[in-house]
């Protein structure tokens, strides 16, 4: 639950800013995100090792430098 607090005098334009800052921090949007469409195992599994073999191919690019 995300709680925003506000002073007497504070603008709405401060308030949505504090709203969108804790949204982020949280990772509400990250996991809405994630949770919009289902993913099999299989295809979840295909995607972590894709993920994995995009992380290595970079910091074998970054270290080579």
């Amino acid at each position: 639950m995300i709680d925003i607090k506000l002073a007497e005098g504070d603008s709405v334009e401060r308030a949505l800013k504090a709203l969108k800052k804790q949204v982020l921090r949280s990772g509400l949007l990250k996991e809405l995100r994630r949770r919009r469409h289902y993913v099999k195992p299989s295809e979840a599994r295909q995607l972590k090792a894709a993920a994995a073999r995009r992380r290595s191919r970079s910091a074998t690019r970054r270290s080579s430098s």
